[in-house]
């Protein structure tokens, strides 16, 4: 991925902190939207000073159109887009707020659509691109309590796989990970680490990520890739 550019979401968060060193690695530039100004120095925490320089921090909100589509037009050019950006809610359907259910969406579903839009646009006018995104095991095994997160991740790999059979005929690919419980920092306080161990790990992830945001990964089209880690 040596000097591709590319759109990083979510990269300050729990998953991102396997994400964005591994793609360092491998040689990308990244531009990456961030909401709180912590979230940029807990990152810049774990990264060497040198590697700054090849990170454009910008702070943006992602569920407003104008500010995406400024974000991506900014680049110039967009050779891979993965979107990490999204959270998990829990409550029974029967006394879920309809509220909370729009704001799930939001933030699992509307951002994705946002930032594959707008960067798919771009990718079609270079001809190449690679788009990440990251779905759930609950979008194919829904659970209890779990409506609007489950609902809402299955909108995301449908919305890749619909995203694949457009640029089936392109050098531009779509492609979706579905994680089970991922071992954060913030899912760490909310479960408790007893199960830690069985956790898919961020660096683990970002490995299939980074392989499918790669021009290696030219055949891969609307996978929905399971990583359970061991539960």
């Amino acid at each position: 991925m040596h000097n591709q550019q590319v759109l990083l979401t979510g990269g300050t968060g729990g998953l991102g902190l396997g994400v964005t060193p591994e793609l360092l690695a491998r040689g990308a530039k990244l531009t990456l939207p961030y909401r709180q100004p912590a979230e940029v120095d807990r990152l810049k925490r774990i990264l060497p000073a040198a590697e700054f320089t090849k990170i454009r921090f910008i702070r943006a909100d992602l569920t407003d159109e104008a500010t995406v589509a400024q974000l991506v037009n900014d680049m110039g050019r967009v050779d891979a887009a993965i979107h990490l950006v999204g959270g998990f809610s829990m409550g029974k359907t029967h006394e879920y707020a309809f509220d909370a259910w729009k704001a799930d969406f939001d933030l699992n579903l509307h951002t994705t659509f946002l930032v594959c839009k707008h960067a798919l646009a771009t990718m079609l006018q270079t001809g190449y691109g690679r788009i990440v995104t990251v779905g759930s095991r609950g979008a194919v095994r829904p659970g209890a309590q779990l409506a609007a997160y489950c609902a809402s991740k299955a909108a995301v790999v449908a919305l890749t796989q619909s995203i694949a059979e457009e640029t089936k005929d392109t050098n531009i690919t779509a492609n979706c990970v579905l994680p089970s419980v991922i071992d954060t920092p913030a899912n760490r306080e909310a479960m408790g680490a007893e199960n830690a161990r069985n956790w898919v790990k961020p660096e683990s992830l970002a490995q299939t990520i980074a392989f499918l945001a790669s021009e290696a990964a030219g055949d891969l089209r609307g996978a929905a890739i399971p990583v359970y880690g061991s539960i």
